[in-house]
């Protein structure tokens, strides 16, 4: 297993990359620069995160050069539409400080208005080939939404990013991706929603499985969660605004699970969804504006 994934398109991604879903906007710039000074080279944002601005503030903070940092956003399903989408890279471009992105892709699939949902991945194949993004992709498609896309687009996309945890793995989803050629993102991949939705009192952090795992690798639960998606071929995105938990999410290329114990987590999906059902996805329950750079 190496440090970075390759794109369909030949683009190389960090394996790991920092996650910002609900850090403050005034917390966003120090969490995006303490990660970078620990190493991770990648930044996953949103338009409907509304912290874009801390990300650009924190990347500038960090003295990197931009080329070094791979930059991820999303366009939210209220800029949906071909010319709406252009703008919205232009808003969320203008709110990082940069010309370009590495991954724009769409937040949601819009099920029962799926024609916007084409018309702004039109969008999407458009800034690829103007060059500024490198790459483009989706998040939170089901394989159906993914299928029904595919056949009114030219290009496939690069990733999906889903939620993916022990608890949740979508290996329908997964394959579908893997079928497509399309890499799975993991967001909550350390199963962070499990300790606020749902069941509290059976959360991955303290699940028997995964904690015997950390205690006879001498790492924490995270870190074997982490490993798991890596070493399945999925890039992660953990996320913290704590130091400590920022370098340890981070220091996970040191020690490798056999077999038998990547096949112990997988048994452990429950089935059970955290987030929101992507079939329920419409304006009228989750549209919001975003506002202007």
């Amino acid at each position: 297993m190496t440090s970075t994934i390759t794109l369909n398109n030949g683009v190389v991604m960090p394996a790991l990359g920092f996650g910002v879903f609900q850090t403050p906007p005034d917390a966003t710039a120090e969490a995006v620069e303490t990660a970078l000074r620990v190493g991770y080279r990648h930044i996953d944002t949103a338009a409907a995160y509304l912290n874009e601005r801390g990300v650009g503030d924190g990347i500038r903070r960090s003295g990197l050069d931009r080329s070094d940092i791979f930059i991820e956003t999303k366009v939210w399903i209220s800029d949906y539409g071909y010319d709406k989408t252009l703008h919205a890279f232009e808003k969320s471009v203008r709110k990082l400080g940069v010309d370009t992105l590495d991954l724009l892709i769409l937040h949601q699939a819009l099920p029962g208005a799926f024609d916007k949902t084409i018309a702004a991945y039109r969008a999407l194949e458009t800034l690829l080939a103007d060059g500024r993004v490198r790459a483009i992709g989706v998040s939170n498609f089901m394989p159906a939404h993914l299928d029904e896309l595919l056949a009114a687009t030219d290009v496939v996309p690069a990733v999906n990013q889903v939620e993916v945890h022990p608890y949740f793995s979508q290996p329908d989803v997964q394959r579908a991706d893997v079928a497509h050629g399309i890499v799975t993102q993991a967001w909550s991949p350390i199963g962070g929603i499990t300790s606020y939705r749902g069941d509290s009192s059976k959360t991955t952090f303290t699940d028997p499985v995964i904690v015997g795992l950390a205690d006879g690798h001498g790492k924490t639960a995270a870190q074997v969660m982490l490993r798991w998606h890596l070493q399945e071929g999925r890039q992660a995105i953990p996320k913290s605004v704590r130091p400590e938990r920022i370098a340890e999410n981070f220091d996970v290329f040191d020690f490798e699970l056999a077999a038998d114990e990547l096949a112990s987590i997988d048994a452990l999906d429950t089935g059970i969804r955290g987030g929101p059902e992507p079939e329920m996805i419409t304006l009228e329950s989750f549209g919001r504006e975003i506002p202007e750079a």
